[in-house]
């Protein structure tokens, strides 16, 4: 008798392009994926997934819901993919009694404001900040704040809303900006808390990484430094490229690893994936964020992990089966597989878990928004793919949507994937092959008011 497959809850956005990964990766392990989801509780079944509907801006709610629903079979896992979904997951596995990150942790690294709050109480490099009611529009010359200064939300994510002032003008401008952002209907309809507010904060100079990490029991291992070679100087902060491995040096990126496991110890973060953010400086490290999930949008693509051909075998081949030299040869070779897989690995402690990163050199481009407009139409996509290096192009974005720009944007186009035996290397197809593209996007008339639509 076969036993019964491993089953994970998987807590996703209805529109997140990651749980195609995540069903890869499950189909291949012979693992079931169970779906929490934020869609309508009355479409029915329209993808023939069975996901739970739930609102992931009521996370009690919601995890009530899978409570009840998963209480006479829980799960064996928890995994929860992007920043809506994570508190109302922590919520839910704790009530089900499955190994996960506490909610009040989860909940810290929701907002940006506790957070900052968090490293400074921890001793951490931290900016000086303060949180400032959006109504009306505050004056800074009141508030005692200095130049340059950064002004973002405190819950939105993608840099969304994120905004560098040089002085009292630009701050002015920034914080109505921001203040329409905020009140607008799309926002609202999130029902992220505390949109009256925002927080303002010293800009911190330097260059910037994105660390991909694990976490066992509280023992962080990194999976990843991506080095993000375009400066992210603002005045508004969207980002483009990411690159793996890091071309800092073993010593800074040792001090990038210390400054992660003392932000997530800090946070109270003890298992599953983080994906965070940090400055460099000649003062040393400034932790900027930590997510308790794996990298979003379709970026872990560009993370592949070598699994011995050894520990694939003993997983799938039935006792007692002989072996041929081709077979006693393969458990030497090896094949790589995605985050995905390496992640339903780790919920599920399975062998391979520990699987590390390919060698060869890495991007990914998250094609950036030249301006706001309706998405006419895209040239240059097979040059593009012919590009030297370049593995992969996915255009995410529909003709006809209308696209917003940074700050008050949050998708992009689509994502370029390149590999070669360099980070150098990687990055120059990465940037050769996006200048092929061009996107045709229309400005719309101030007289209109089209829907806009968001990517996940």
């Amino acid at each position: 008798m076969n036993p019964e497959p491993k089953r994970v809850l998987l807590f996703a956005a209805k529109l997140g392009y990651q749980t195609r990964s995540f069903e890869d990766a499950a189909r291949a392990l012979g693992v079931q994926l169970l779906y929490v989801t934020d869609r309508c509780h009355q479409l029915g079944d329209p993808w023939n997934d069975r996901a739970l509907p739930v609102h992931f801006e009521s996370p009690e709610q919601a995890a009530h819901a899978v409570i009840e629903a998963f209480r006479a079979a829980p799960p064996d896992a928890v995994l929860a993919v992007g920043d809506r979904p994570s508190l109302a997951a922590a919520c839910a596995a704790r009530g089900l009694g499955i190994l996960h990150n506490h909610p009040a942790s989860v909940e810290a690294c929701r907002s940006k404001l506790r957070t900052r709050e968090v490293f400074r109480e921890a001793g951490l490099l931290t900016p000086r900040f303060r949180s400032v009611p959006l109504h009306p529009v505050p004056d800074p010359a009141l508030l005692g704040i200095t130049y340059p200064c950064v002004l973002k939300p405190l819950s939105l994510s993608a840099s969304q809303g994120v905004m560098r002032a040089a002085n009292r003008g630009e701050f002015a401008a920034a914080a109505s900006r921001l203040q329409r952002l905020l009140k607008s209907p799309e926002i609202r309809a999130t029902r992220e808390p505390n949109l009256d507010q925002i927080l303002v904060e010293q800009y911190i100079p330097g260059r910037e990484v994105a660390v991909e990490g694990l976490l066992t029991d509280g023992a962080l291992r990194i999976l990843a430094i991506f080095d993000k070679p375009d400066p992210l100087e603002g005045p508004f902060f969207e980002e483009t490229i990411y690159v793996t491995p890091s071309r800092f040096s073993d010593a800074e990126q040792h001090a990038i690893a210390e400054c992660a496991l003392g932000a997530v110890r800090a946070l109270g973060l003890l298992h599953g994936p983080i994906h965070a953010e940090f400055r460099i400086n000649e003062r040393g490290v400034w932790p900027l964020e930590v997510a308790p999930r794996p990298i979003g949008g379709l970026c872990g693509r560009a993370l592949r992990f070598a699994l011995p051909g050894a520990a694939a075998e003993e997983e799938t081949k039935p006792a007692g089966s002989p072996e041929s030299l081709a077979a006693r040869a393969a458990k030497n070779a090896e094949r790589t597989i995605s985050l995905e897989e390496l992640l339903l690995r780790h919920a599920l402690r399975l062998t391979g878990a520990g699987a590390y990163r390919e060698a060869s050199a890495s991007a990914v481009m998250m094609i950036p928004v030249p301006q706001s407009g309706t998405l006419e139409e895209i040239a240059g996509q097979e040059a593009a793919l012919r590009t030297p290096g370049i593995t992969e192009l996915s255009i995410t974005a529909r003709l006809h949507d209308y696209i917003q720009a940074w700050p008050e944007g949050s998708s992009y186009l689509g994502f370029l994937f390149a590999r070669a035996a360099t980070p150098a290397e990687a990055e120059a197809a990465l940037r050769k092959a996006h200048a092929q593209l061009r996107f045709t996007l229309k400005p719309r008339l101030k007289t209109e008011h089209p829907a806009t639509r968001q990517f996940a």
